[in-house]
């Protein structure tokens, strides 16, 4: 069996200063582009069967920087939804919500482009994207482009956890490979947040 290789994009000027960008198309600062190219000789040598991405920009273009060729967009791997809290950083956000935690608290309501997602919406989208690339992964390696806070959910729903479970990983930073196979048919987490 392959293993699901989840990319995070490279560096934007929001992932830089912290800020959430979840639905918002931010393009990838130079330091990202260059990430991105990094990430080709470590995916050279992968088969890959398949290679999906989120269709925001910065994922995209994170695919072809790497090397990715047949990449298809999948909606579904879109970044979580902030809603009202879209552009914010963390800090921001608890100055107006003291002790606010993405996980346990969610987001707040926010405009017709940002109308916000909770928990449960993001969990029910990953387990759409895994329940077609499971069979996939009978011949070979499927590479994933995604962000940040899907990429978590989308691992511990890989381990049949409950999505709330995604606290528990550190952010992958942005350029980076996590990679997510088996182990006596078990699903785990082979790697993670590799630069």
């Amino acid at each position: 069996m392959g293993e699901l290789i989840v990319i995070r994009h490279g560096q934007t000027e929001w992932s830089l200063s912290g800020q959430h960008a979840g639905r918002t198309d931010v393009a990838l600062t130079e330091a990202g582009e260059a990430a991105a190219r990094g990430l080709a000789p470590r995916l050279a040598h992968r088969r890959l069967v398949a290679v999906f991405s989120s269709p925001l920009r910065r994922a995209v273009r994170t695919a072809e920087l790497a090397g990715l060729t047949g990449v298809k967009p999948d909606p579904d791997l879109v970044e979580w939804d902030y809603g009202g809290y879209e552009g914010m950083t963390a800090e921001q956000i608890r100055d107006a919500r003291p002790g606010w935690d993405l996980w346990r608290d969610g987001v707040v309501s926010g405009d017709v482009g940002h109308p916000g997602e909770e928990l449960q919406q993001v969990a029910a989208r990953v387990d759409a994207v895994l329940g077609r690339l499971r069979p996939l992964l009978n011949e070979g390696d499927v590479a994933v482009v995604a962000h940040g806070h899907l990429a978590r959910v989308l691992a511990v729903r890989w381990l049949g956890l409950d999505a709330s479970a995604s606290r528990l990983l550190g952010h992958p930073h942005p350029g980076t490979l996590s990679f997510l196979g088996t182990e006596d048919g078990q699903p785990v987490i082979s790697a993670w947040n590799v630069p």
